[in-house]
């Protein structure tokens, strides 16, 4: 079950959701909106290699916009921090992102249930597009958990993307035991 505007606003009220800064224009009929933070990052490779420890680099986008290039695989981040105590949070694109030929997440839309950061986003485009901070750029969906939790994300001693930040974190696949 996704959660409609009016459970959003309860939840929220209940604090089992936070997203900061909130902004009530902002709520959909069923999502949130989220916007393009300032910086971005690419990798350092061209070639990554998922055993390693990619590094990126960062760099903060002009206020007049950056234009993205096709077959780069550019990090984002939301402005918004959020967290989501009770249920599943899911960040989808805008389908006017998508229309410009914008893509968000290559993979990770989906969060767990007690994650508490901004979101890093995996952008890509089919042809060059000009990206702006502060841009509408994907919605926050929350679907109701079935059960209860065990372990929440923000709790785990192996989760690789508790730091709060503001800034892309690159891929910590390296952490991984395989």
């Amino acid at each position: 079950m996704i959660l409609s505007d009016k459970r959003i606003l309860e939840e929220i009220d209940l604090g089992n959701i936070i997203i900061e800064p909130f902004n009530r224009e902002y709520l959909g009929t069923n999502s949130y909106d989220v916007h393009l933070g300032k910086y971005l990052a690419t990798y350092r490779n061209r070639v990554l290699d998922a055993k390693v420890h990619n590094e990126i680099d960062g760099f903060e986008m002009p206020k007049d916009g950056f234009v993205l290039q096709p077959n780069t695989l550019y990090l984002g981040v939301t402005m918004e921090y959020t967290e989501t105590h009770r249920h599943v949070p899911f960040l989808e694109g805008k389908s006017s992102t998508g229309r410009l030929g914008i893509d968000i997440h290559a993979t990770a839309g989906k969060g767990d249930v007690g994650f508490c950061n901004t979101w890093t986003l995996e952008i890509s485009c089919a042809q060059p597009v000009r990206i702006y901070p502060g841009m509408p750029i994907g919605q926050l969906i929350y679907f109701v958990v079935e059960g209860d939790i065990e372990t929440m994300y923000n709790t785990k001693s192996n989760a690789k993307y508790n730091n709060p930040t503001t800034r892309p974190v690159e891929s910590m696949m390296w952490k991984n035991k395989w």
